[in-house]
């Protein structure tokens, strides 16, 4: 490496090989704004190593050379990339596995988007970007500084090795950012992605159209329809189809299953309930190809759907029989085109578990259709008006579909909230998203940066239209 090439700062930093010319700067926190700003005015190498777990990082041969050749040669202005992770399983069997991590886009916005605990700056970069800092922060100073990054390089190599594991399921990590106790946390990043937002011209003012002058004010066959898309759920879908035909509403209502070729028993239950109950309408696509947005195409589409079209996930329940009634009384109230509520998590036998209540305080009415591109969902149960809905429709695929028709919403109407909890969100083994494997999560990421990012273009036009 050539001398006085790069500086290192960080936490915990284990070295491999010879390199002339690093300094180490150690036992630092970069959450707060002003030790970025001590470490830009100490840097004078044309390039920064970033290091931020607390646990000893051990760089492969020749890591650093091969950051400072790609910085160099990509003009990027941040690098991180690939890496290996080592633990003791319960055996007391040390693992090592691979840790590949994504692109990042226009659209990676969320702050927790993975770039591994190394990274690499170009000085020049890192001193501008934290001069342009006004905001003082105590928990977001490097989510800002990231945002603040013009061009951002994935390395396709895996060049470090990490001791510092998270060695939870995926879906014990789902909730992390609408865990009460981060509340401090989650409202300064609101603040620095809304600075962000602004800077790129994606910030939508909190001005709205009318629900009700733009729906199309079609003739429905009931006032709203309970929608439980549903493959192979044996085990909870009695419960979840009884929750909804138990809502006493002042209203009529029916309750639509599609049974996307169940092959477990379900539909047999399913038959055995609609036999009893007129208002449990049962659809079997033609189709075997569907995701659960197509799933849920095939019913807000269908003739049988009602008004408004309310989920109800075939692991879930109500979390009482008024559940119903009080989601659609928000659409009277708040001439919305989409109302959100509060869940509590909780195992299999309903006994409450953490984070506990999900009420997405983040959403606010001001601000909740711009911090809705930080974070990865939008809460539950989630509602439509059928008629605004039948406008997007929902993207055929089986994660994130709720995600993007909700974003496509919020652009052009406001979004009813309850802060009260409507509904029980069941984690259980058999949860679609309880134990993914980093290929898939990083599928799934990928997928919802992308989103983001073609909302974010969007509503950068949209502003760019508004004022010429």
């Amino acid at each position: 490496m050539p001398e006085d090439d790069l500086s290192l700062t960080a936490e915990s930093f284990s070295k491999s090989g010879s390199f002339s010319g690093i300094t180490i700067v150690s036992g630092v926190s970069f959450s707060d704004t002003e030790t970025l700003k001590s470490i830009a005015a100490a840097v004078s190498a044309p390039y920064l190593l970033i290091c931020s777990s607390p646990s000893p990082v051990e760089m492969g041969p020749g890591a650093l050379d091969r950051f400072i050749s790609i910085a160099k040669d990509s003009g990027a202005d941040m690098l991180y990339s690939d890496r290996r992770e080592v633990f003791t399983d319960g055996a007391g069997r040390e693992i090592c596995r691979n840790h590949p991590v994504i692109d990042c886009q226009p659209g990676s916005v969320r702050n927790d988007f993975d770039f591994g605990p190394v990274m690499v700056f170009r000085t020049a970069s890192f001193k501008k970007a934290v001069g342009s800092m006004e905001t003082g922060y105590i928990y977001a100073g490097l989510y800002d500084l990231r945002l603040r990054m013009k061009r951002i390089e994935h390395i396709n190599e895996y060049l470090y090795t990490d001791r510092l594991v998270d060695r939870r399921t995926s879906g014990e990590k789902n909730f992390d950012y609408v865990d009460p106790k981060n509340r401090d946390v989650q409202l300064e990043m609101e603040m620095a992605c809304t600075e962000h937002l602004k800077r790129t011209g994606a910030y939508l003012e909190p001005e709205f159209k009318s629900a009700v002058t733009e729906g199309t004010q079609e003739s429905f066959p009931v006032r709203a329809s309970v929608i439980i898309p549903v493959k192979n759920r044996v085990k909870t879908i009695a419960d979840a189809v009884g929750s909804a035909l138990s809502q006493k509403c002042s209203f009529s209502y029916n309750v639509i299953v599609v049974d996307n070729h169940s092959t477990d028993g379900t539909t047999e239950v399913l038959e055995r309930l609609a036999a009893d109950d007129d208002r449990l309408v049962v659809l079997v696509p033609d189709r075997k190809d569907l995701g659960i947005g197509g799933c849920w195409n095939h019913a807000v589409y269908s003739e049988y759907c009602g008004e408004y079209s309310v989920q109800l996930d075939s692991d879930d329940l109500y979390s009482s029989e008024h559940s119903l009634e009080k989601i659609i009384s928000v659409f009277q109230s708040a001439d919305c085109a989409m109302v959100v509520g509060t869940y509590r998590m909780t195992d299999f036998n309903l006994a409450q578990i953490p984070p506990g209540i999900i009420s997405h305080d983040e959403w606010t009415d001001d601000n909740g259709r711009n911090n809705a591109l930080r974070i990865n969902g939008l809460g539950a149960p989630r509602a439509f008006r059928t008629d605004i809905l039948r406008k997007y429709g929902f993207p055929d695929v089986s994660y994130g579909e709720d995600y993007a028709v909700g974003l496509r919403i919020s652009r052009k109407y406001r979004i009813g909230r309850i802060y009260e909890v409507v509904y029980l969100c069941r984690r259980w083994s058999e949860n679609s998203d309880a134990d993914l494997g980093i290929e898939k999560v990083n599928a799934n990421n990928f997928y919802k940066d992308r989103i983001r990012t073609w909302e974010m273009a969007a509503r950068q036009k949209m502003n760019k239209n508004k004022h010429r």
